[in-house]
This record gives structure tokens, sequence and C-alpha cells, in this order.
């Protein structure tokens, strides 16, 4: 049985049959994606499963990773930051870093790029790489995971100097769209639902889980799972579900890793850790790359799941929690907005005070927590499963070429 085949009674059939009947057009296209890690945050996941799908389907495709070194991923988050609005300084040595790490890159990669039909260059940590094959044959697309909707303007600018040239650019959403000399395309990411995060576990398996990781699996968990980045507000987590501790009885979960490319993981953790000491019943976890049974388990363990980011492109944790029919609160941001619609699939927030008295109705309400929950489910199952996003992947190749 192919891999796609293992879709079958999952997700849409007609999603399913277009995608062998684009796949035989494309059948023999060389297609690279080159982004900065292999190794956490969304992206990473995302073609670790998309790669092998795009292969079954026929086209030639390769992924390839940027290499680089403190200074780099030092301007790198400084892109990542301001991009999303902060004020960020990014000084001539830092671009220096960018710029020539992207140039011993290009000196690695160039046979390959040049030699492609279709080229997916991931964020900007590898957006210089255009310029630097200049003797490139195929298509070039650039994709932005990243809310780019009010960039600080110093920051997009160094940024839109290496982008413009692409033949076309990916946003998730219309509100990150930015003016740009080319064709532009909306496509939110996805997750896989027989990806080892999302498979299903029976409640033996989950409470195993929990117990392992300290946890009490008689007890409501309220949790987040995501990176220990500042914008996704890992202590207004905590400050908000201990708010909520004050009328009901529940376990605060973080549960995060870091990523290859984000110099300030560590740093943040640090201020979970110090947020959390002293408080009862709050579990920081630091899980490795490869957590995902675990990550799942905790999800499905959940009373709550929380992704209270202040900006996110996405949030794949979302879609992974509504497709385990968990009821999400998500921060008012961004791509959370795509999936959560307020009151139906689940709740948007504004503050740590609502976040709190959200917290408390749904552990105090929970057969309408359950119908929420459900009505999540489907909302992924029609708009954010991989195989959607597989087939936005070829429509888009298909046009451009």
């Amino acid at each position: 049985m192919g891999l796609l085949d293992a879709f079958e009674g999952i997700a849409d059939s007609a999603v399913l049959e277009r995608l062998h009947e684009i796949g035989a057009r494309l059948s023999g296209l060389r297609v690279v994606h080159v982004n900065s890690t292999r190794e956490g945050g969304g992206v990473a996941e995302i073609l670790h499963r998309m790669i092998p799908l795009m292969e079954e389907l026929g086209l030639d495709t390769r992924w390839e990773v940027i290499e680089g070194e403190g200074a780099f991923f030092d301007a790198t988050k400084a892109f990542h930051n301001g991009i999303q609005g902060a004020p960020v300084e990014l000084g001539p040595d830092l671009l220096d870093a960018y710029e020539a790490t992207n140039e011993v890159n290009a000196a690695r990669l160039r046979p390959v790029l040049e030699a492609a039909d279709l080229v997916v260059i991931h964020d900007p940590q590898p957006a210089p790489l255009l310029a630097l094959c200049p003797q490139r044959k195929g298509r070039w697309i650039w994709r932005c995971h990243i809310d780019a909707g009010t960039p600080h303007p110093p920051v997009w600018a160094a940024l839109e100097s290496h982008v413009a040239g692409y033949d076309a650019s990916i946003f998730h959403m219309e509100k990150f769209r930015r003016p740009l000399p080319h064709r532009q395309v909306l496509m939110p990411p996805s997750i896989d639902p027989l990806a080892p995060k999302n498979h299903t576990l029976d409640n033996a398996r989950v409470r195993e889980i929990l117990v392992g990781q300290g946890i009490d699996p008689s007890r409501p968990v309220v949790l987040q799972v995501s990176r220990y980045d500042r914008f996704k507000d890992p202590v207004g987590v905590i400050r908000a579900a201990a708010m909520a501790r004050e009328t009901a009885d529940l376990q605060i979960v973080l549960a995060g890793g870091s990523a290859d490319d984000d110099p300030e993981g560590a740093e943040v953790l640090a201020e979970v850790r110090a947020a959390a000491a002293g408080l009862k019943d709050v579990h920081v976890l630091l899980l490795p790359p490869d957590a995902h049974e675990i990550i799942n388990g905790l999800q499905r363990g959940a009373a709550v799941i929380l992704q209270k980011s202040l900006k996110e492109g996405f949030g794949l944790t979302v879609s992974e929690a509504m497709w385990k029919a968990r009821p999400v609160i998500g921060g008012n941001v961004g791509g959370i907005r795509l999936q959560i619609i307020d009151g139906e699939t689940g709740y948007l927030v504004d503050s740590e005070e609502q976040a709190a008295q959200r917290i408390a109705a749904l552990l105090a309400n929970p057969e309408a927590a359950d119908e929420m929950a459900l009505r999540g489910q489907e909302h992924v199952r029609a708009n954010f499963l991989i195989t959607k996003h597989l087939l936005n992947y070829l429509k888009l190749f298909e046009s451009v070429l």
C-alpha cells in the first residue's frame, strides 16, 4: 500500500484523486526545498512528511538545509522577530554574517539549485540564495511561514531586497501578504494525521505517557505545546492557568523543545522555569525533537489545550489539538484565527484574564467542551490536513511552470 492510500477514509477522496491526476502530469519534475533546520519547528515537521508524498507522486524531490553558526542565527532570529513587528536592531555585522553564510551555502548547493525545475525557499534564512544562483534554470518560490502583517520597516526592507526577485511567494493568509512585484499565493500549512504525533493512541498509552512525565492522569491538565519563544507567551500561560486554578482543580504543563536555528530558546526556557518556581503542579518539560508520541499523549490527555501566542504564523499545535478532539484556546492573532472560529471550534483570547475565564468555563462544562472539540476536528479535516496542503503545492507548481 502506498503512502497516499493510507489516507483513504480520513482525507477527502476528491483531494486524493486530484493528487494522482496532477502528480501524473508533474512526474519527473525536479523540486528542491531549502530551509534552516531538519529538527524543531513546524517547517521541518511538515517537510519530513511532505517530501515522501511528493516523491510517491513521481516528483524528484530533495530537501536541503543551509548551515550556519552563531552570528548567522542571531541575524535570522532578528529577521524573524522584526518581520513579526518587534523593533529589533539588524546592524551591519549581523547583515554581513547573514549574507556571508548564504554565500558559503550557495557554493555548496549551487549545482542542485541551478539544475532544479522548482526551488522552494522557506523563510528568511536562505532567501539570498536566489541571487547567488545566476545560472538557475527553473522557477523559484519564497515561502513565508511567519506573520509579516506589520513588520518592522528596516527589517522588511533588508529582506525585501532578497525576495523581490522570486517568481512567486506564499503566505499563510491575506493579512500576512506584503506588496511584492510577483505573484502571491495564500496557502496555510497542515498536519499529517498519520504521523506519530497525531495517530490514534489508546487510553492506556496516554495514561502511561502522562505518568512518565510526572503528571497525575486523574486530574485535569491544561497544556501548551510550543518552542520556548517569547512570542508563544509561555509565562502568560502559567499566569492564566494559575488564575483559573482559583476556581478549578488543574495541573499546568508546558511542553516544548528547541530548534537548531533559535538562539533565544535557552534564555526563554530559563524565564519560564523562574515563573514556575514555587508554584504547585506546574510541569515545564524540555523534550527532544523526536518526542512525537509523548506530545501526542500529552495532547490527548489534556482537558484544555492553549496556544496563547502573541504573534503566530500559523500554530500547528492548534490543528494538532483540534484533530485529537480537544478543546483549544488560542491567542487572537495570526494564523490561529484561520483555525479557531471563536465560540465554534475553540476560543480566541486577548489577555491572560480572558484565557483564565475560558479555561475555567471549559473545565466546568465538559459536555459543551467536547461538542466544541468535535467541531474543531471536522474543521481541521476539511482545511488543514497534509493532503490538501500537498494539492495546493502541486497546483502552484503547475501554474508557475
